[in-house]
This record gives structure tokens, C-alpha cells and sequence, in this order.
């Protein structure tokens, strides 16, 4: 008996042909708005702490454990649900995601003491870090290629956003309505949320057009972006289901890439590393240089509003030049302005441009870092291979914060603390320069054109 699938080639092309449809914007926008959501649950511990310090009488620094509850799990949860999002289907997972960061999120208001709060964080991160990779892959399966950096990035957006949205939200609702209306209102919106994802948002095209009996529902998807397309079927033998044709960590360390995983995770750890750094100490680093604190949030949301003014601008460059050197000149960038934030300038609007610049750099290459991941696998491997990315870049996001209060302990000076800092920029510059030129798994094509480098996507 055979079965028949539809060739990935045709959902490219069928993608290509065509301008975004309502349909795949309506899908895309779903996922912008999981993101933000996403932004917002992972951003409120941190509006909430110094209000739960105060009112459990607790000493702030105690809080430490409990940030790293919640980047910890963020980082299990997106080395778990990607490979599980490449077995099941990216909806199924992306559902299950939004419902346990919202149940987690809207459980941590019972939370009475620091152990309940720390274990209700990892809970909420389990459901943020499954959510993230995979959104990322449904957009970026249903964008046309000449777009497809700029639409992934497009609907990243929505988690610094989310960020941003919830800072003003809960400087409003905290004072009123105290620290547990932040965690309502990040348990609540998810679960809100979840009934539109199980009506409206599509499985992934090209994961149906790549499994075995998935011909019937990729081509009815296909006829909704375009109905005048002719889609063909394939004849395809049953596929062994063993091990070895199972999604999960280690397919992605097959001969022909193993050198692109590892230099593609080098960069991730390195830009979230410094990424946290500034998010975390620049605050703190400027006011014991002589700044106020209102100027210090002000710097913070000038690097946040430069990323994702960066991260619109380098998707839509690497959609026309590719990635390799976009991407190693924006880290290289980085270096330069995160070493240049500690110099004492003379004008404030000086030092407020650098770090607008820095952001621009650092936040926005992340964003183009989650598009070329993205890119970088295929259908088989691409939650997967994101997931691990970004699991991995999450440790160095813990790291982040940890490195930069051992170099702020050691009392080095603001020029050279900031100097320091840059050195992990300029590793995930080289490490992009030298993944591009590595082999890419890109098994979609490999019947058609064999192995893929990544250099011809520049």
C-alpha cells in the first residue's frame, strides 16, 4: 500500500508566487500575539519583585533564585517542546504551551513564600519556553522566502512589546490592585487566547506536506492561500518509524551538521549573554556612574525601542543579501557600541544614541538569529533545531546577569567592565561568519538539489 504526500518544492513555490493572504496573516498574527503575551509573562516577575520584597518583608537580592527559576525553565521547555513540536505537529504544542503559561502564570498569585513563588516561575517558564520556538517555526513556514526574515521578525516583535505593554500596565495596576493583578492578568490573557489557537491557527503546511497522509489537509491549506494553485501528489512508501527517523537533540548532530549546530549555538549563548547583561546592569551600572534612576529606565528603553527598530531593518537587508555578513557586521557593531556605552561622554543625548545603537545591534541580530535558525533547518528538524538554539541561549541569558556581577564585584571600572562585556559579541560574530560557510541540513531540497550550503542564501 502507498500513500501520498504533497512535494515541499510546490508548497514553496505555491508560497512564492503569491503575496500574504488573509489567511496566512491571520495565522501570523495569532502567533505575534502568543509573543506578546509571551513577553509579557516573562517580563512580569520583574515589575512584581520589588512590591512582593516589600510586602513579604524580604530582602530583594533573595529573588535571584527565583529569576533563575523561570530562565530555567524557560530552557527545558524549549529543548523539550521543540523536538516534541517535530513529532506532533506545531499547533498541538504551541495550544499546550500558551495553557501552561497561563495556568502557571495565574497560580503564582497563591504563591506565600519564596520556595511556592520559585517553583510557580519554573512552572510558567516551562509553557514560555515551548511556545517561542515554536511560533517562530509556524511563521516561518508559512512566509514566502523573499520575506521570511522580515515576517519572523516582524511577528517577534510582539515579545518586546509584550514587555513593554506590561510595564505600563503594571505600573498603573500594581499601585491599585496589588503584585498578584500582574499574574491575573498574565494567566488570564493566555487562557483567553488559547480557544482562538484551537479554532483558528492552522498546523504548518510544510509539516503535513512532509508526513506520510498528510496530502489531503496540506492541500486544502494550500488552496486557502491560493485557490488557483494545482497541487500534485506524490506516491511515498511508509517511512520506518524507528528511532532514527524520529525528530530530537541529536539528529541535529548528523555528520553534515554538526559543525553549523554548534557555531549556530556559540552565537546564540554569546548575544543572549551580553543581551542580559545590559538588561539586567545597565540600569544599575549608570546610576553608580552618577545618572538618576528615571534617566537609567529611560537608557533601558531606548536599547529595547533600538532592537526592535534593529531587528525590522536586518531582517529585511538579510532577505535581499542573506545573512553571513549582515549579521557578523551587526555583531561586530555590537562590539563596538557595548564597549563605547563606558566611555564618560559629555552629552547625555550622546550616550543615550550609543545605547540606542547597542540595542539596535544586539537585540536586533537576535531577532535575524531567530529567522536565519529558522531558515537554517528543515521541516523535520526546524522546532527542533530552534528550540535547541534558544535553550541554549537561555543559559547564556542566566549567565548573563551572574558574569556581570562578578565583574561588577571586582570593582573594574565602567570603560573596562563595558569592554569586557563586548568580547562575547565578537565571538558570535565569528561564529555566524563561519556557520554560513558551513554545510546547511536543509533536507527539504536534497532531493531536488542536494545538500544546501548556507552561503547561497547570501
Amino acid at each position: 500500500m502507498h500513500f501520498t504526500k504533497v512535494n515541499d518544492g510546490q508548497v514553496e513555490a505555491i508560497l512564492d508566487a503569491n503575496s500574504l493572504s488573509p489567511f496566512q496573516i491571520c495565522t501570523i498574527a495569532l502567533c505575534a500575539l502568543v509573543a506578546l503575551i509571551d513577553g509579557f509573562d516573562t517580563q512580569a516577575i520583574a515589575f512584581a519583585a520589588p512590591v512582593i520584597a516589600k510586602v513579604w518583608s524580604a530582602d530583594l537580592s533573595l529573588f535571584g533564585p527565583v529569576f533563575g527559576a523561570g530562565l530555567l525553565g524557560l530552557t527545558i521547555g524549549a529543548l523539550v517542546l521543540g523536538p516534541a513540536a517535530d513529532r506532533f505537529g506545531r499547533k498541538p504544542i504551541i495550544v499546550l504551551s500558551t495553557l501552561a503559561f497561563g495556568v502557571g502564570s495565574l497560580v503564582t498569585v497563591f504563591a506565600d513564600n519564596m520556595t511556592g513563588l520559585t517553583a510557580y516561575r519554573f512552572m510558567t517558564g516551562l509553557g514560555l519556553g515551548g511556545a517561542m520556538p515554536n511560533i517562530i517555526a509556524l511563521t516561518s513556514e508559512f512566509a514566502p522566502k523573499r520575506i521570511r526574515a522580515f515576517v519572523v521578525t516582524s511577528m517577534f516583535c510582539g515579545f518586546p512589546i509584550g514587555a513593554v505593554v506590561g510595564g505600563l500596565v503594571s505600573s498603573k495596576a500594581i499601585p491599585v490592585y496589588g503584585w498578584e493583578s500582574v499574574f491575573i492578568a498574565g494567566g488570564v490573557l493566555p487562557l483567553l487566547l488559547v480557544p482562538a489557537l484551537i479554532i483558528w491557527l492552522p498546523e504548518s503546511v510544510r509539516f503535513l506536506a512532509a508526513q506520510i497522509g498528510g496530502a489531503k489537509q496540506a492541500s486544502a491549506l494550500l488552496s486557502r492561500i491560493d485557490s488557483h494553485a494545482v497541487i500534485g501528489f506524490s506516491a511515498s512508501p511508509p517511512r520506518p518509524t524507528g528511532p532514527s527517523t524520529r525528530a530530537g537533540i541529536g539528529a541535529l548532530f548528523a555528520e553534515r551538521q554538526v559543525a553549523g549546530t554548534l557555531l549556530l549555538w556559540t552565537a546564540f549563548f554569546c548575544n543572549l549573554l551580553v543581551l542580559y547583561f545590559l538588561i539586567n546592569w545597565l540600569p544599575s551600572v549608570l546610576q553608580r556612574a552618577g545618572v538618576s534612576l528615571e534617566r537609567a529606565i529611560l537608557a533601558t528603553a531606548l536599547l529595547n525601542a533600538g532592537g526592535v527598530v534593529g531587528g525590522l531593518a536586518f531582517s529585511w537587508i538579510i532577505d535581499r543579501f542573506g545573512p553571513r555578513m549582515v549579521l557578523t557586521l551587526a555583531y561586530l557593531g555590537a562590539a563596538v557600541l557595548v564597549s563605547a556605552i563606558g566611555i564618560e561622554w559629555n552629552s547625555a543625548a550622546t550616550t543615550y544614541g550609543i545605547i540606542a545603537a547597542a540595542g539596535f545591534c544586539v537585540i536586533g541580530a537576535q531577532f535575524g538569529m531567530n529567522a536565519l535558525a529558522a531558515e537554517y533547518y528543515p521541516t523535520s528538524l526546524r522546532s527542533t533545531g530552534v528550540g535547541a538554539a534558544l535553550g541554549i541561549g537561555r543559559v547564556g541569558a542566566m549567565m548573563g546577569p551572574l558574569v556581570g556581577g562578578v565583574l561588577i564585584s571586582l570593582d573594574l571600572g565602567t570603560m573596562r567592565l563595558f569592554s569586557i562585556a563586548a568580547i562575547p559579541a565578537v565571538v558570535a560574530g565569528l561564529a555566524i561568519y563561519l556557520a554560513c560557510r558551513a554545510t546547511a541540513p536543509n533536507a527539504d531540497e536534497t532531493i531536488e538539489r542536494g545538500q544546501i550550503p548556507l552561503t547561497n542564501l547570501d
